[in-house]
């Protein structure tokens, strides 16, 4: 079932051999390790084990101090340490990081030779643009001027919205923050990043169920489980490292595995128990479980009955799906979802892991409510052991998020109201007239100017429409006429024949990367393309968020190579041009007019992300657990002694209040067991106290300690008042309060550190404020401070006060309610199971449509016109996708690295043994696979059970062949990847979440045929 995909021969590609510093010759594995200039007995067997890469050569190694510097890997979410080896400012070596507690020595193919990923010969080595059809080499003042001065020119015709700057899971915390930053000041909500094509339907499901749209416990926790849960996720080749974290609790704890996947993974390779299933039928799966846990009472009564609202309407549901009906729609047996709920159900607590087979669909968020809902029924949250561990992709793609390089919202998910860029204004010290003036002012459906600061951008999943759609058909005025691709691979998103055409229609294409990726070659432009190459994160400093929340420090390796130049120095350069670089870095310091000081970005995004807890991680503390990882316990990821003693590695957050509060982190969201001032939590009250008269609020429980011991709101300054606890403010924090509700108050009561008063605009936009006025007044702050400051609450008080206050006195400040099963404000309150827009079930569709057409994010977006068409005959195969161990995302970075380009070098589909013969394909032969919307592309087949009949698997990580024709000589010399290959999403089709824009790649159809 698992076969070795290459003898250990490299292929040479068409211009450069992989091998070109070694030989002409062919060569076996030894030799080409040998002649890669790394020791063999460093990594004899990368792709086995992930062993440690050495430095180079005993013999020849440079003279002189070794330097050992701590870094965090870039490829997967799991946080890997990378210790790196530097001598006389050369990386020579590099050691996995013994004492991290997520890696624990351990390192992945990938992780293991990340050193080639700084000191990559395929690297984008200076400017480059496109001119009459040639690479041309330019200097970074030509092109900043050049772009600059086209974007100008673009904006004063076509508006700012014209202009599309689609930012990078890469970027670390504070080159996110500042990304997102730049584009509200260039005055656009036309900002993403890869988080809306991997988890954008988690984060919104999740978040929109119990408070936050995050992994709740982490990769250590899974330890503690008794049984686990995985669906649609493959962590053996797509996070490796936390398959360690996955076993240990298999093997100590015997807690049986269980996977749930259409195509029998690596990951399945360990499972005790396989359930294949139909891909796009997740919720149909999931209630099956439900119906036999609701049918032999298994589910957490107790649990259920005080932290959860809406049970009653999903039970409704789940009744419906009995053990025919769900082997009807999912080809899974009844009686093997009656022994994996049972399994669920004896074996608690049990953690639910997923990743994005569960979330690239069109009803992608009902597929991560349903998890979440699985795992309220059995009480399995807020413990130890449970939780649902969302696996993310790219390594900092869960701090892009937060920080809010998004189309629909700012950093810390504050969303596009008045009230969240009113709190922005304040943290930035900014003049909001200027602001709104940035961005375009339109008519809205009533006759009245619409200001788009307030309205949700194009979303990366559909910016080809934005280029095409018909402008009439946009809630914007004019197309989007420039792209800028900042650390984001095009191969990774769908409908590639269009947008190849999207493409050429640009008047201008910025690449911003320390690789070309696809978008150089993709096209068939002959100029206005621009190449601009991006330092990699081994060449900076920051921090990074891995997917338990936890933040690492990155420290410097090397300086930038070549002419590259980190991401926020690149910022900085067009700020400077565009000439708001002085209003953009107003209260961050500069180590020169164009290199913003990195911990200045940390401490401006700290004093700013109240919502979820970004402002307890000072740059000071992050490092100080980075310098003493070995005191931190590797199940618990608690400090024992040591400097940072009691706290959670990484500080995950929420770290509530400030650096000075020494909140420890918050290990597992919603723990009920710890007090909130120990990293303990309970669910979040972010939906009101009561729908149609039903409480919302927790049922007499609460955390150790809280001086509340039943549910609660979120804290304002009214609730402080009302309880009595308005008088455990400082005088420092009441200036602060007063300030944000737009009060004036004297420097008679206590000044701040720079003893100015804020003097800025109320209005915080948000809800849960009282309009009850307390009896305390407290001179000389004005009669009226307590009826005014009454809406401030926890999320806009810069000051931290009423978090502090409200932990204090044991409360958590965003309040106590229920999970939410029954979300009323999506499409499908409760969730439901709807058919693939290109279903070969039509018996299906007729029982389970999908939506009717509908335009959001700016689009018209089509649902229901697609599916009444009826290709199944014609394109009869689903077709999938998914990752490699040896590749990452798009594959540009990866597919250049030697080490990694030796273990997989072709492209392939995978195809049933039973259809391969039914089509007369035979194995290692090479097939067209044609999508029903025309995109074909013509790759190798591997014949494998690993997929099921009538089902097809291809990876995602391939580019540089479209449809056919390799497009090597397109790539600026030097700078091509050693494998080339097709994309699966050139095959991919059109297929959009009903909620977040998510693509849909899981379950379109194909044909197949041999080429």
């Amino acid at each position: 079932m698992l076969r070795k995909k290459t003898n250990g021969v490299a292929r040479r590609p068409q211009r450069t051999s992989i091998l070109s510093k070694v030989g002409d010759t062919s060569v076996d594995r030894r030799a080409f390790l040998r002649g890669s200039g790394l020791a063999i007995g460093g990594l004899a067997a990368i792709s086995a084990t992930g062993g440690t890469v050495t430095q180079a050569n005993a013999a020849a190694s440079a003279t002189g101090a070794v330097e050992t510097i701590k870094s965090v890997c870039t490829h997967c979410s799991v946080g890997c340490t990378v210790v790196a080896e530097v001598q006389n400012g050369v990386w020579t070596g590099q050691e996995p990081g013994w004492d991290s507690p997520f890696n624990l020595g351990a390192h992945c193919a990938k992780g293991a030779s990340v050193r080639e990923h700084a000191h990559g010969e395929r690297r984008l080595k200076y400017p480059m643009k496109k001119e009459g059809g040639e690479w041309k080499r330019i200097s970074w003042e030509q092109a900043i001027n050049e772009i600059g001065d086209g974007m100008m020119q673009i904006r004063e015709e076509s508006g700012p919205d014209s202009v599309y700057w689609l930012g990078s899971a890469k970027h670390n915390n504070e080159q996110a923050y500042l990304f997102r930053k730049f584009a509200a000041y260039w005055g656009t909500n036309n900002v993403d990043h890869q988080a809306r094509i991997c988890h954008s339907t988690t984060v919104a499901g999740v978040a929109n169920t119990w408070g936050y749209g995050a992994m709740t416990n982490s990769y250590n926790d899974i330890h503690n489980s008794k049984a686990i849960f995985i669906i649609g996720g493959n962590p053996a080749e797509a996070h490796p490292v936390s398959l360690l974290h996955v076993l240990k609790a298999k093997e100590q704890n015997n807690a049986p595995l269980i996977v749930c996947d259409p195509r029998f993974t690596r990951t399945a390779a360990h499972a005790d128990e396989y359930v294949r299933f139909r891909p796009g039928t997740d919720v149909a799966l999931v209630w099956g479980l439900l119906w036999h846990i609701f049918e032999n009472g298994w589910e957490d009564k107790e649990f259920i009955r005080t932290r959860v609202w809406g049970m009653d309407q999903i039970r409704d549901e789940v009744a419906k799906w009995t053990p025919e009906e769900v082997e009807r729609v999912t080809g899974t047996p009844g009686r093997q979802l009656e022994r994996v709920a049972r399994t669920l159900a004896n074996n608690r607590p049990g953690t639910v892991i997923w990743c994005m087979g569960g979330t690239q669909h069109t009803n992608g968020n009902n597929n991560t409510r349903a998890y979440c809902i699985l795992q309220l029924a059995l009480g399995n949250m807020g413990t130890e052991g449970g939780g649902t561990n969302i696996f993310r992709g790219h390594d900092n793609v869960q701090g892009a998020t937060d920080l809010g390089v998004l189309s629909h919202t700012l950093p810390g998910y504050y969303g596009l109201s008045a009230g969240a860029w009113a709190h922005w204004g304040r943290v930035w010290g900014e003049d909001m007239d200027w602001l709104k003036s940035q961005f375009e002012i339109v008519k809205g459906a009533d006759g009245k100017d619409k200001n788009l600061m307030q309205e949700t951008g194009i979303p990366v999943s559909r910016w080809i429409d934005g280029v095409l759609e018909d402008a009439e058909n946009m809630d914007q005025p004019n197309k989007v006429r420039a792209m800028v691709l900042w650390g984001h691979a095009p191969n990774s998103q769908t409908r590639m024949p269009e947008m190849k055409t999207a493409m050429e229609k640009l008047d201008m294409l910025v690449v911003v990367d320390p690789y070309p990726t696809v978008s150089a070659v993709l096209h068939d432009r002959t100029d206005g393309v621009y190449l601009l190459p991006a330092a990699t994160q081994f060449e900076t400093r920051g921090s990074v968020t891995a997917s338990n929340r936890s933040i690492q420090w990155r420290d410097k390796v090397v300086e930038p190579l070549f002419e590259s130049l980190p991401d926020h120095v690149i910022i900085a350069k067009f700020a400077n041009k565009f000439g708001w670089a002085d209003r953009l870095f107003r209260n961050i310091e500069m180590e020169d007019a164009e290199t913003p000081n990195i911990e200045s970005i940390t401490r401006e995004f700290n004093s700013g992300m109240w919502t979820v807890g970004y402002t307890g991680q000072s740059p000071e503390r992050i490092k100080l657990h980075m310098e003493n990882q070995h005191t931190f316990d590797r199940t618990t990821l608690q400090a024992i002694g040591g400097p940072a003693d009691g706290d959670y590695y990484g500080m995950p957050w929420p770290c509530w209040g400030t650096p000075e509060m020494n909140h420890p982190g918050t290990p597992n969201l919603y723990d009920m067991s710890k007090p909130v001032a120990e990293g303990g939590l309970c669910f979040r009250a972010r939906f009101g106290v009561e729908r149609d008269g039903d409480n919302l609020l927790a049922d007499g429980v609460s955390n150790p300690g809280a001086e509340i011991q039943d549910g609660y709101p979120e804290f304002t300054y009214q609730m402080l008042v009302d309880l009595g606890w308005a008088g455990d403010l400082t005088d420092e924090e009441r200036r602060s309060i007063a300030s944000v509700a737009g009060l004036s108050i004297g420097d008679t009561v206590g000044e701040s550190d720079d003893g100015e008063t804020q003097g800025l605009t109320s209005g915080d936009g948000t809800q849960g404020a009282s309009e009850e006025v307390g009896e305390q007044s407290m001179s000389p702050f004005p009669s009226d401070f307590d009826e005014k400051a009454a809406g401030v609450n926890w999320k806009t008080d810069l000051s931290g006060g009423i978090q502090r206050v409200a932990i204090k006195h044991g409360c958590a400040p965003f309040g106590n309610a229920k999970a939410r099963a029954v979300v009323w404000t999506f499409p499908d309150p409760v969730p439901l199971h709807r058919e693939p827009l290109y279903s070969n079930r039509r018996d299906l569709v007729a029982d389970y449509p999908t939506y009717e057409d509908r335009k959001f994010y700016r689009l018209p977006t089509m649902y229901a016109s697609i599916q009444k068409n009826d290709v199944s005959k014609e394109y009869p195969i689903i077709l999938t996708s998914g990752r490699l161990v040896e590749y990452e995302g798009g594959g540009d970075e990866t597919r250049s690295n030697p080490w990694l380009a030796e273990l997989q070098q072709d492209m392939f589909i995978e195809i049933n043994p039973r259809d391969a013969n039914n089509l007369g394909v035979r194995d290692g032969a090479q097939v067209w696979v044609e999508g029903p919307e025309g995109g074909k592309v013509k790759v190798m087949a591997m014949l494998t059970e690993r997929v099921g009949s009538g089902v097809a698997f291809m990876p995602f990580h391939f580019g540089g062949h479209f449809q056919g024709e390799d497009q090597r000589s397109k790539y600026p010399d030097g700078a091509d990847p050693y494998v080339l290959g097709e994309s699966t999403n050139t095959a991919q089709t059109y297929g959009y979440d009903s909620v977040t824009q998510m693509q849909e790649t899981k379950a379109t159809l194909c044909k197949i045929m041999p080429a």
